[in-house]
Protein backbone atom coordinates (compact mmCIF):
# COMPACT_ATOMS: atom_id res chain seq x y z
CA UNK A 1 0.00 0.00 0.00
CA UNK A 2 1.64 3.15 -0.77
CA UNK A 3 1.97 6.55 1.40
CA UNK A 4 -0.64 8.80 1.66
CA UNK A 5 0.86 12.58 0.75
CA UNK A 6 0.66 13.31 4.51
CA UNK A 7 3.28 10.72 5.68
CA UNK A 8 5.24 11.37 2.97
CA UNK A 9 5.46 15.06 3.48
CA UNK A 10 5.99 13.90 7.46
CA UNK A 11 9.19 12.14 6.80
CA UNK A 12 10.64 14.45 4.34
CA UNK A 13 10.18 16.96 6.78
CA UNK A 14 11.41 14.89 9.95
CA UNK A 15 14.56 14.26 7.51
CA UNK A 16 15.07 17.59 6.85
CA UNK A 17 15.55 18.72 10.24
CA UNK A 18 18.07 15.70 10.72
CA UNK A 19 20.03 16.54 8.14
CA UNK A 20 20.01 20.31 9.37
CA UNK A 21 20.76 19.16 12.62
CA UNK A 22 24.40 17.73 11.47
CA UNK A 23 25.21 21.59 11.21
CA UNK A 24 23.11 22.77 14.10
CA UNK A 25 25.14 23.61 16.91
CA UNK A 26 24.11 24.69 20.89
CA UNK A 27 25.50 28.38 21.92
CA UNK A 28 26.32 28.55 25.53
CA UNK A 29 27.72 31.92 25.74
CA UNK A 30 24.88 33.89 28.39
CA UNK A 31 23.31 33.68 31.95
CA UNK A 32 20.44 32.35 30.82
CA UNK A 33 19.38 29.07 28.51
CA UNK A 34 21.83 28.83 25.57
CA UNK A 35 20.96 29.28 22.19
CA UNK A 36 21.65 27.94 18.76
CA UNK A 37 24.41 27.91 15.75
CA UNK A 38 25.00 27.44 12.41
CA UNK A 39 28.35 25.57 11.16
CA UNK A 40 29.57 28.29 8.80
CA UNK A 41 32.69 26.31 8.16
CA UNK A 42 34.78 23.21 9.51
CA UNK A 43 35.76 25.99 12.51
CA UNK A 44 33.53 29.04 12.57
CA UNK A 45 30.08 28.93 13.78
CA UNK A 46 27.74 31.68 12.89
CA UNK A 47 24.77 33.13 15.98
CA UNK A 48 22.88 35.68 16.77
CA UNK A 49 24.86 38.57 18.34
CA UNK A 50 22.21 39.27 21.08
CA UNK A 51 22.99 35.55 22.67
CA UNK A 52 26.66 36.11 23.09
CA UNK A 53 27.37 37.62 26.42
CA UNK A 54 31.09 36.72 26.55
CA UNK A 55 34.09 36.88 24.08
CA UNK A 56 35.81 33.99 25.33
CA UNK A 57 35.06 30.09 26.97
CA UNK A 58 31.98 29.87 24.82
CA UNK A 59 30.81 26.13 25.01
CA UNK A 60 29.24 24.45 21.70
CA UNK A 61 27.50 21.22 21.61
CA UNK A 62 28.24 19.89 17.96
CA UNK A 63 25.29 18.12 15.75
CA UNK A 64 27.31 15.00 16.44
CA UNK A 65 27.08 15.27 20.47
CA UNK A 66 30.55 16.73 20.60
CA UNK A 67 31.36 19.58 22.97
CA UNK A 68 33.90 22.12 22.51
CA UNK A 69 34.78 25.30 23.22
CA UNK A 70 35.05 28.73 21.09
CA UNK A 71 35.65 32.30 21.05
CA UNK A 72 34.48 35.65 19.42
CA UNK A 73 35.90 36.29 16.40
CA UNK A 74 33.41 39.19 15.05
CA UNK A 75 30.43 40.73 15.76
CA UNK A 76 27.48 42.94 14.03
CA UNK A 77 24.89 44.24 16.33
CA UNK A 78 23.13 46.16 13.13
CA UNK A 79 22.65 42.99 11.86
CA UNK A 80 22.77 40.56 15.40
CA UNK A 81 24.78 38.62 13.74
CA UNK A 82 28.15 36.96 15.75
CA UNK A 83 30.85 34.45 14.41
CA UNK A 84 32.62 32.36 17.06
CA UNK A 85 36.02 30.53 15.70
CA UNK A 86 36.08 26.70 17.41
CA UNK A 87 39.50 25.79 19.45
CA UNK A 88 38.91 22.58 16.96
CA UNK A 89 37.53 22.17 13.36
CA UNK A 90 35.23 19.54 14.16
CA UNK A 91 32.06 21.29 12.82
CA UNK A 92 29.76 19.81 9.66
CA UNK A 93 29.42 23.12 7.52
CA UNK A 94 25.82 23.85 6.74
CA UNK A 95 24.16 23.14 3.22
CA UNK A 96 22.95 26.33 1.55
CA UNK A 97 19.47 26.18 -0.11
CA UNK A 98 20.47 26.37 -4.18
CA UNK A 99 17.81 28.60 -4.30
CA UNK A 100 15.70 31.42 -2.16
CA UNK A 101 12.83 31.15 0.15
CA UNK A 102 9.72 32.03 -2.09
CA UNK A 103 6.13 32.99 -0.63
CA UNK A 104 3.78 30.01 0.27
CA UNK A 105 6.44 27.64 0.67
CA UNK A 106 7.14 24.70 3.61
CA UNK A 107 9.57 25.85 6.04
CA UNK A 108 11.46 24.62 9.28
CA UNK A 109 12.92 26.63 11.92
CA UNK A 110 15.77 24.46 13.67
CA UNK A 111 17.27 25.06 17.16
CA UNK A 112 19.55 23.04 19.81
CA UNK A 113 18.67 25.02 23.11
CA UNK A 114 19.95 21.95 25.36
CA UNK A 115 21.56 18.83 24.96
CA UNK A 116 18.63 16.96 24.77
CA UNK A 117 18.86 17.27 20.77
CA UNK A 118 17.60 19.34 18.11
CA UNK A 119 13.79 20.85 18.38
CA UNK A 120 11.83 21.93 15.22
CA UNK A 121 8.57 24.34 14.53
CA UNK A 122 6.84 24.24 11.35
CA UNK A 123 4.92 26.87 8.95
CA UNK A 124 5.53 29.02 5.58
CA UNK A 125 7.14 32.04 4.48
CA UNK A 126 4.34 34.68 5.01
CA UNK A 127 6.28 37.79 3.35
CA UNK A 128 9.94 38.41 2.04
CA UNK A 129 11.31 42.47 2.24
CA UNK A 130 14.47 44.58 2.81
CA UNK A 131 16.29 46.70 2.85
CA UNK A 132 14.82 47.72 6.33
CA UNK A 133 16.36 49.59 9.38
CA UNK A 134 17.44 46.97 12.35
CA UNK A 135 17.06 49.44 14.62
CA UNK A 136 20.38 48.32 16.37
CA UNK A 137 22.08 50.86 13.78
CA UNK A 138 22.39 48.44 10.90
CA UNK A 139 20.35 47.93 7.98
CA UNK A 140 19.30 44.54 6.09
CA UNK A 141 19.42 44.03 2.42
CA UNK A 142 16.55 42.09 2.84
CA UNK A 143 14.76 39.70 5.56
CA UNK A 144 12.03 36.47 5.59
CA UNK A 145 9.07 36.49 7.90
CA UNK A 146 7.21 33.51 8.56
CA UNK A 147 4.54 32.32 10.09
CA UNK A 148 6.88 29.79 12.47
CA UNK A 149 7.57 29.44 15.93
CA UNK A 150 10.55 30.68 17.63
CA UNK A 151 10.93 28.67 20.65
CA UNK A 152 13.21 30.01 23.50
CA UNK A 153 17.05 29.04 22.28
CA UNK A 154 15.69 29.17 18.65
CA UNK A 155 17.86 32.17 18.09
CA UNK A 156 20.50 31.85 15.38
CA UNK A 157 19.60 28.70 14.44
CA UNK A 158 18.55 27.91 10.52
CA UNK A 159 15.64 28.44 8.42
CA UNK A 160 15.33 25.30 6.08
CA UNK A 161 13.86 23.81 3.13
CA UNK A 162 12.41 20.45 2.41
CA UNK A 163 15.82 18.95 1.75
CA UNK A 164 17.02 20.28 4.97
CA UNK A 165 19.23 23.04 3.02
CA UNK A 166 20.17 26.94 4.95
CA UNK A 167 17.60 29.57 3.60
CA UNK A 168 18.69 31.89 6.69
CA UNK A 169 19.35 32.65 9.96
CA UNK A 170 16.28 33.10 12.55
CA UNK A 171 16.76 36.17 15.62
CA UNK A 172 14.14 36.99 18.07
CA UNK A 173 16.97 40.08 18.46
CA UNK A 174 14.99 43.03 16.98
CA UNK A 175 11.97 43.23 18.39
CA UNK A 176 8.72 44.34 16.76
CA UNK A 177 6.68 41.47 18.44
CA UNK A 178 8.75 38.05 16.71
CA UNK A 179 11.29 36.81 15.15
CA UNK A 180 12.32 36.83 11.63
CA UNK A 181 14.86 34.97 9.11
CA UNK A 182 18.13 37.02 7.46
CA UNK A 183 18.66 35.11 4.06
CA UNK A 184 21.95 33.04 3.41
CA UNK A 185 22.57 35.87 1.24
CA UNK A 186 22.98 38.52 3.52
CA UNK A 187 24.05 37.09 6.66
CA UNK A 188 27.07 34.68 4.46
CA UNK A 189 28.53 38.13 3.16
CA UNK A 190 28.26 39.49 7.03
CA UNK A 191 29.82 36.28 8.47
CA UNK A 192 32.49 36.58 5.90
CA UNK A 193 33.60 40.18 6.54
CA UNK A 194 33.18 39.51 10.46
CA UNK A 195 35.72 36.34 10.21
CA UNK A 196 38.04 37.89 8.00
CA UNK A 197 37.76 41.94 10.20
CA UNK A 198 36.12 41.57 13.29
CA UNK A 199 33.19 43.74 12.53
CA UNK A 200 31.39 45.61 9.46
CA UNK A 201 32.38 49.07 8.63
CA UNK A 202 29.71 51.81 8.41
CA UNK A 203 30.48 54.74 6.91
CA UNK A 204 29.00 58.44 7.18
CA UNK A 205 29.49 61.96 4.79
CA UNK A 206 27.66 64.18 7.44
CA UNK A 207 24.79 65.65 5.23
CA UNK A 208 21.09 65.96 5.99
CA UNK A 209 18.47 65.47 2.80
CA UNK A 210 15.65 64.85 2.00
CA UNK A 211 13.79 62.55 -1.04
CA UNK A 212 13.00 64.76 -4.08
CA UNK A 213 11.52 63.81 -7.45
CA UNK A 214 14.01 64.53 -10.36
CA UNK A 215 12.68 66.40 -12.97
CA UNK A 216 12.69 64.88 -16.78
CA UNK A 217 15.79 66.79 -17.97
CA UNK A 218 17.27 65.50 -14.95
CA UNK A 219 16.71 61.94 -15.52
CA UNK A 220 17.76 61.69 -19.21
CA UNK A 221 21.51 62.57 -18.03
CA UNK A 222 21.53 59.56 -15.64
CA UNK A 223 20.88 57.01 -18.55
CA UNK A 224 19.34 54.63 -16.06
CA UNK A 225 15.64 54.65 -14.94
CA UNK A 226 15.44 56.59 -11.98
CA UNK A 227 12.85 58.62 -10.68
CA UNK A 228 14.30 60.62 -7.18
CA UNK A 229 17.36 60.95 -5.59
CA UNK A 230 18.19 62.98 -2.16
CA UNK A 231 18.42 66.79 -2.15
CA UNK A 232 21.47 67.90 0.45
CA UNK A 233 19.73 70.09 2.64
CA UNK A 234 22.41 70.49 5.68
CA UNK A 235 26.18 69.97 5.68
CA UNK A 236 27.87 69.42 9.22
CA UNK A 237 31.64 70.97 9.78
CA UNK A 238 34.80 69.19 8.96
CA UNK A 239 32.91 65.81 7.42
CA UNK A 240 33.65 64.22 4.23
CA UNK A 241 31.13 65.66 2.62
CA UNK A 242 32.38 68.85 3.28
CA UNK A 243 36.06 68.50 2.73
CA UNK A 244 35.00 66.93 -1.12
CA UNK A 245 33.47 69.80 -2.00
CA UNK A 246 29.29 68.51 -1.74
CA UNK A 247 27.36 71.41 -1.49
CA UNK A 248 23.83 72.38 -0.19
CA UNK A 249 21.68 71.97 -2.86
CA UNK A 250 23.10 68.95 -4.83
CA UNK A 251 21.16 66.21 -5.07
CA UNK A 252 23.13 62.96 -4.95
CA UNK A 253 21.95 60.20 -7.44
CA UNK A 254 24.92 57.44 -7.12
CA UNK A 255 27.47 55.96 -5.37
CA UNK A 256 30.15 54.50 -7.37
CA UNK A 257 27.36 54.09 -10.39
CA UNK A 258 25.02 52.64 -8.42
CA UNK A 259 21.60 54.60 -7.97
CA UNK A 260 20.78 56.23 -4.85
CA UNK A 261 16.78 56.97 -4.29
CA UNK A 262 16.28 56.91 -0.81
CA UNK A 263 18.08 57.66 2.28
CA UNK A 264 18.37 54.02 3.36
CA UNK A 265 19.64 52.78 0.25
CA UNK A 266 22.23 55.40 0.86
CA UNK A 267 23.07 54.04 4.36
CA UNK A 268 23.72 50.62 2.27
CA UNK A 269 25.96 52.07 -0.55
CA UNK A 270 28.09 54.04 2.55
CA UNK A 271 28.95 50.20 4.37
CA UNK A 272 31.49 48.03 3.88
CA UNK A 273 34.70 48.32 1.68
CA UNK A 274 34.02 52.12 0.49
CA UNK A 275 34.99 53.17 4.31
CA UNK A 276 37.63 55.12 3.99
CA UNK A 277 38.28 55.16 0.58
CA UNK A 278 37.58 57.70 -1.79
CA UNK A 279 34.30 57.28 -3.41
CA UNK A 280 32.76 58.58 -6.51
CA UNK A 281 29.35 60.02 -5.72
CA UNK A 282 26.95 61.40 -8.78
CA UNK A 283 25.02 64.93 -7.94
CA UNK A 284 22.73 66.86 -10.21
CA UNK A 285 24.18 70.53 -9.41
CA UNK A 286 22.37 73.59 -11.15
CA UNK A 287 20.37 70.75 -13.11
CA UNK A 288 23.86 68.95 -14.40
CA UNK A 289 25.18 65.82 -13.76
CA UNK A 290 28.44 65.62 -11.85
CA UNK A 291 30.82 63.42 -10.50
CA UNK A 292 32.31 64.18 -7.29
CA UNK A 293 35.10 62.03 -5.01
CA UNK A 294 34.25 61.65 -1.66
CA UNK A 295 36.19 59.83 0.88
CA UNK A 296 33.67 58.34 2.98
CA UNK A 297 34.39 58.35 7.04
CA UNK A 298 33.76 55.48 9.36
CA UNK A 299 31.04 55.99 12.15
Amino acid sequence: MSKNIFTELSEAMANAAEAAGKSTVMVDARRRIPASGIAFAKDLILTADHVVERDEDIRILLGDGHETTARLAGRDPGTDLAVLKLDSASATPADIAKSPARVGQFVLAIGRPSKRGIESSFGTVNSLGGPVRTGRGGMLDAYIKTDVVSYPGFSGGPLINGEGQVYGINTSGFGGGGAITIPVEVAWKVAETLAAHGKIKRGYLGIRSQTVNLPEEARSQLKREQETGLLIVGMEKDTPAEKSGLMVGDILVGVAGVAVEHHDELFVRLSGDVVGKSTPMDVLRGGTLQVVNVVVGER
